[in-house]
């Protein structure tokens, strides 16, 4: 399956792009291939986004393992410093 990170190119909010670019850096880092879905260009991918996530008014990024969700970067940032992230990720 592919990791997928559903992320929103266009945002004003500094917090939400350097999480994105952390979790960016982390799975490069880690040589993880995944699939940038960019829920800015696309209300059908925000819609699914949020129903993977289980959440209507989650907000990117927001991380899937094919159809099945991973976590927010909450979880994702958890995972690394538990140094599970593989399991986090269903690898």
């Amino acid at each position: 399956m592919t990791i997928k990170l559903f992320y929103s190119s266009v945002s004003s909010n500094l917090e939400m792009k350097k999480q994105q670019q952390k979790i960016f850096f982390v799975l490069d880092g880690k040589k993880i291939a995944y699939e940038l879905v960019d829920i800015s260009v696309s209300e059908a991918d925000k819609a699914l986004m949020r129903e993977r996530a289980g959440n209507s008014t989650a907000l990117p990024p927001q991380i899937c393992n094919g159809d099945v969700y991973c976590g927010d970067y909450t979880a994702f940032e958890n995972a690394v410093e538990m140094e599970e992230l593989e399991k986090f990720l269903r690898l």
